[in-house]
């Protein structure tokens, strides 16, 4: 069974290596029909969802999240965190962002959402550009 302390500590583990995440601890802990989703992508089944873990750790030379806080209520635990994300040819950009996990009754992940603004957390290590799309987001939609 998934304890919030039980999560603070796997994905500690995943993230936190030397060189290339690793998620093979992680992926028990995941249901056969992991329904996931993000802002980029649409999930459904472990096959498809470890398939995607080996793409996002081949694609970055370098991750890191440090998970700033957990809190489990019932059968959900949404995670905050900060993850540190190095492409091969680009500076490190810090991608701030929750994960919410919903456990079935067996204490597996069934279905996880990530909520992060990509491209506003990439564009703001870019110079002059970072600035340019905040100024149009807030003009906008602000």
């Amino acid at each position: 069974m998934l304890t919030k302390e039980l999560v603070l500590e796997l994905w500690s583990k995943t993230y936190n290596t030397e060189g290339q995440p690793d998620w093979s601890h992680i992926l028990p802990y995941y249901d056969n029909d992991i329904y996931f989703r993000d802002t980029i992508q649409e999930i459904r089944g472990i096959k498809e969802f470890t398939a995607m873990t080996e793409r996002l750790a081949q694609r970055s030379k370098d991750l890191k999240m440090k998970i700033v806080r957990a809190v489990k209520e019932e059968n959900i635990i949404f995670l905050e965190w900060e993850m540190t994300i190095k492409f091969k040819k680009n500076p490190s950009s810090v991608l701030y962002g929750t994960s919410r996990l919903t456990l079935n009754d067996d204490g597996k992940i069934t279905e996880q959402r990530d909520y992060y603004d990509l491209w506003g957390d990439i564009f703001d290590n870019i110079p002059r550009f970072g600035k340019a799309y905040r100024k149009f987001m807030k003009k906008k939609f602000g």
